[in-house]
């Protein structure tokens, strides 16, 4: 295993799959056709390979793993990668996705299916890159470069307010960036180094955390993203196509909840104990505020999207309570999210390709002529609002237990997210799959076609593995994240200590 760079080839597999799609000619139909063939199995390589490393993971090291170094840019930038159990956890959740986002774009991209197909497959690699990088140069790198290829897909492949959407997500995130760039800066000018590993033993000065910190925050709470940056989301949701939203709310949000547990965690405890109560306040604001907005919602993808909003509150809480019930929350929350709401895009894309609306009204007694339909999406919205038996419990469970050992007023609070998540979830699917049917076209619906089930299928088998035997993806995280924990609990007990 030593002789084989395993991750550099299951981060740039994708781009192997995306220079043969560059030298397909044909007509149109063949193209297409073709370039979904390719990317495809592109996808598949790539999710056997981060199998592979999963096989020959040590569960019980919590230090990091496949750790391959080469220097690049003049002793600067250098080129480490390496995993741990959290890394490996969303590494494991982008190749899982990905096929599936592939599989679905079939369905929903009519036009320029290959470009479509090849924005898909570099935005894998920038996001295995994002999860895998030991130095914070490249995890700067692979976590922007994410934002061209998905800036086209709503750009170009989007609804009809596609580009406003488009640059309000670009600009949004990218500002928020440029203030985790000047930090990077800074800690390579202070340390002399920004390779991950030497960075986590080096205690940064800690009169100048405070300002890397919300260097770094400005960046993850955009594109977590937390209230009040959350607004460019619901947009961006509802302009995308199916893949596109399945992506971003699978990965692209979860890029940020790592980077907290990686980095603000990591590199600034401190900071993060001293900031830890804003957190909670605008996690808390965003759990309430943003599920009582989506109670009012007429869009389904919209009403999906403040959702998400509301689960990240979880993720952000979870981890700044700082005990490893609330870490392995924060990170089963975010797998778990991941899961279930690409399914729910999934699903809506499903009646969108019937109907082409996503007008809640437009809608009504759905499991009269579609009761497949009707019974996967029950699940996956059980799974939205945490019922147990779904994955969507364990996370919040393991969250609400965390808050609650470190501040029962942040639980109780939480806790009214659990109970308004159950209301727009269940609105929700009382008013589109009950009722009659007021709509004559639904009476013409047909239910799921064998591509719709090969695509719902494996995310509702994951929702019920995770959620009847947690363990698979618990062992995964176990040491890694009582390590992150034990770290801010030791520095807590010192800054006690010191009051």
């Amino acid at each position: 295993m030593s002789d084989i760079p395993i991750l550099t080839l299951t981060i740039f597999i994708p781009l192997i799959g995306v220079f043969f799609l560059l030298f397909i000619r044909g007509d149109v139909d063949f193209v297409s056709k073709t370039s979904g063939y390719v990317a495809q199995l592109t996808s598949i390589v790539t999710f056997f390979s981060s199998i592979f490393i999963l096989m020959n993971f040590d569960y019980t090291d919590p230090n990091f793993q496949f750790i391959e170094q080469h220097e690049w840019i003049l002793n600067f930038v250098n080129y480490k990668v390496g995993i741990d159990g959290i890394s490996l956890s969303f590494v494991l959740l982008t190749t899982f996705i990905t096929p599936i986002c592939i599989l679905a774009t079939m369905n929903s991209v009519k036009t320029r299916v290959r470009e479509f197909l090849i924005a898909l497959l570099l935005m894998e690699t920038m996001m295995i890159g994002v999860f895998c990088s030991l130095d914070l140069f490249i995890f700067y790198l692979f976590f922007e470069a994410g934002l061209i290829p998905m800036f086209l897909i709503i750009g170009i492949w989007g609804g009809e307010r596609r580009v406003y959407s488009a640059f309000k997500f670009f600009l949004y995130t990218l500002f928020g960036s440029i203030f985790m760039l000047v930090s990077i800066i800074y800690i390579y000018f202070d340390t002399g180094t920004l390779d991950v590993e030497k960075l986590l033993n080096i205690q940064i000065n800690k009169d100048y955390q405070k300002y890397l910190w919300l260097g770094f925050f400005a960046s993850f709470a955009v594109k977590t993203p937390m209230w009040p940056v959350h607004t460019w989301l619901p947009d961006a949701h509802v302009e995308a196509p199916t893949s596109g939203s399945v992506i971003l709310a699978a990965i692209l949000l979860k890029m940020a909840g790592y980077g907290f547990i990686r980095f603000s965690l990591g590199l600034f405890p401190d900071a993060s104990i001293y900031f830890a109560p804003l957190v909670f306040v605008l996690s808390i604001i965003a759990i309430i505020y943003t599920s009582l907005v989506a109670l009012v919602q007429r869009d389904m993808k919209k009403l999906i999207a403040y959702s998400s909003v509301a689960h990240m509150g979880f993720v952000t809480i979870g981890i700044f309570v700082f005990n490893k019930q609330g870490i392995e929350g924060s990170i089963f929350q975010m797998i778990s999210h991941g899961i279930i709401s690409s399914a729910l895009f999934l699903c809506v894309g499903v009646i969108y390709d019937r109907m082409h609306t996503r007008e809640i009204s437009k809608y009504g007694g759905v499991v009269n002529v579609m009761p497949k339909y009707a019974i996967m999406f029950m699940v996956f919205t059980l799974g939205s609002l945490g019922l147990p038996g779904t994955s969507g419990f364990i996370g919040e469970i393991l969250v609400l237990i965390g808050a609650f050992k470190f501040n029962y007023w942040v639980a109780f609070f939480a806790a009214i997210g659990v109970i308004l998540s159950a209301c727009y979830s269940l609105w929700l699917y009382r008013r589109v799959v009950f009722g009659e049917i007021i709509n004559d076209q639904i009476k013409s619906l047909k239910d799921l076609n064998k591509n719709e089930y090969l695509i719902l299928t494996p995310l509702l088998i994951m929702i019920l593995i995770l959620g009847f035997y947690p363990a698979l993806l618990l062992d995964l995280i176990s040491s890694s994240a009582e390590k992150v924990s034990d770290n801010m609990l030791n520095y807590i007990k010192i800054a006690n200590f010191v009051k």
